[in-house]
Parts: structure tokens; sequence; C-alpha cells
């Protein structure tokens, strides 16, 4: 039992601490990034006349921008108002919280390189494809006209540039700890005590049925990715399928009960509807498609 708990805490530390500095120099490089994309330069560029060049710009832009709800909503709503083509900035609305630098270097870190490609290629292609379909069922008719106070990323610009990323790198990292030790605490629990033979039994199902339970399953639990990619690690290592772990990240997510509380001051229950719909498809089809090839 004594050797089990030292593995238990060699493991967590270890993994801790890695995550740990790995969160800190992703996001001091992406804040450094950021300070020279600014929210008028993104509207600037999904405005352009080539409309599928906006959609791609719109999924790129999310993916390097804000890294949770509190920011990816109100600069939505700063897109809508300034006229900024709908489905361009649906695209990013998808890939905000799906695709950050954190969430996808961490992927790599813990699942490897192989899955994170595939991971990024796939989301990349469904929030062009979301954005294209809400364009298509006019969904812009569901938009309020309303606005959303947030703590944007834009706000910060006093001192140096490294000043300031190193600030940002702070502000992004303090909100995210209790989340990032919950998430290594429990995957070392897991790694230490959990047997293989019981995740293999119990929730090792790689079928449509179990990918789309874990994807409905995570929106509810409101599963931030920094939680659950280190759980996600441990539940891999002891036999669930990979596609069924990636679908249970997307939906906690993609539609996490903040950010839908957030859009339904902005659109309608029609729009609701359709995107909680979508981040289930996005889940269920990545899944699918991570269980296909792995």
């Amino acid at each position: 039992m004594s050797d089990t708990i030292m593995e238990f805490a060699k493991t967590f530390f270890i993994l801790f601490f890695e995550l740990l500095a790995l969160f800190v120099v992703v996001s001091f490089i992406v804040s450094l990034i950021q300070q020279v994309i600014s929210e008028e330069k993104i509207k600037k560029f999904l405005n352009r006349p080539n409309r599928a060049v906006n959609y791609i710009l719109g999924t790129f832009f999310g993916a390097i921008t804000p890294f949770c709800s509190c920011s990816t909503i109100p600069i939505l709503a700063g897109l809508l108002n300034s006229k900024v083509p709908f489905g361009p900035a649906m695209s990013f609305l998808i890939a905000s919280p799906l695709m950050n630098p954190v969430v996808v270097f961490m992927l790599w870190a813990l699942l490897g390189w192989k899955i994170t490609i595939v991971y990024v290629v796939v989301l990349s292609i469904f929030s062009i494809l979301t954005g294209i379909v809400f364009s298509k069922l006019n969904l812009l008719e569901s938009y309020k006209g309303v606005t959303v106070k947030g703590d944007g990323f834009f706000s910060n610009n006093q001192g140096s540039r490294i000043k300031r990323a190193l600030n940002d790198a702070w502000a992004f990292l303090y909100p995210m700890l209790p989340y990032l030790f919950v998430g290594v605490f429990i995957g070392a629990f897991i790694y230490g005590f959990i047997p293989t033979e019981f995740i293999t039994k119990y929730a090792s199902g790689d079928g449509v049925f179990s990918v789309l339970i874990a994807s409905v399953i995570g929106i509810p639990l409101y599963i931030r990715p920094e939680t659950m990619l280190p759980i996600a690690e441990a539940l891999v290592s002891k036999g669930m399928s990979m596609g069924t772990v990636i679908a249970l990240v997307i939906g906690g997510a993609g539609a996490s009960i903040p950010e839908v509380a957030l859009l339904s001051k902005l659109f309608k229950k029609k729009f609701l509807f359709a995107f909680i719909s979508a981040i289930i498809i996005v889940a269920v089809s990545t899944g699918l498609i991570v269980n296909l090839i792995f």
C-alpha cells in the first residue's frame, strides 16, 4: 500500500509541475501574439471580400485568442455589433474554447502529437462547417443585438510587451490552478488506485452510443480541458477508448453551462438549441473519427 501511495505522489508532482510549466510558457507566448492582434484587426480580417477565407480566419482567430467564455462571448458580441459576417463569427465561437493553444499543447504533452493533429484538423473542419451551416440557417435573426461585459484580453495595455505577457500568463494561470490541481489529482489517483480491469470492463466502449453518452455528460459537468486532460491521459492508459474521452472533453469545454448562459443573453432559444446540437455532433463525430483512426 505504501508503494502505491508513493507512486501516486510521484505521479502527481511530476505531472502537476510539468503541466504548470507548460501552461505558463504557452500563456506567455500567446499573450505576445495577442498584443499584436487587436479586436479591430480581427474585425477587419473577417470582413474581407473572400467569404471562404473569412471562415478559415474566424477559426484561426478563435483558436489563438480567448481562453474561456468570459472573454469569448463579449468579443463575439463586439464582432456581431460591428457587422462582421455571421458565419465566420460562428466559426470563431466554436474554435475558441476547443482549440486554444493551452488545450492543444496540453493534449500534445499528454496524449501525443498524432492525436493532437487529428483533433486540430477535425475541429478546424467542423468549426468552418458549423459557421457555414449556421449562416445558411439564417440564425443571425436570433441575435438580440445586445452586449455582454467581460474580462477581455485586450484590456491590458500598460508596461512593456514582456511585462504585459508575464502579467497575462499569471492572470491566465491563477484562476486555472484549482482546475489543474483537481485534474492532476484525479488523474494520479486513477493511475495509482483504479485497476485496469475495472476501466476496461465498465468504461472502455468505443461505439456510437458510448461516445454519444460521453459528449452529453460533459455538458452539465462543465469539465474544463485543464481539468479533464490529465484525467483523460489516465483513463486512456487504463484502457478507455481515446475517442470516448475526447468526446467528453469537447462536450464539457464546447458547451459549458456558463457559456450557454452568456449566449442566452445574446441569442434566442432557437440559436441555443442549434449551438448545443452542433457541439454534440462535433463531439460525437470527432470521438468516432479518433476511435476509427486509433
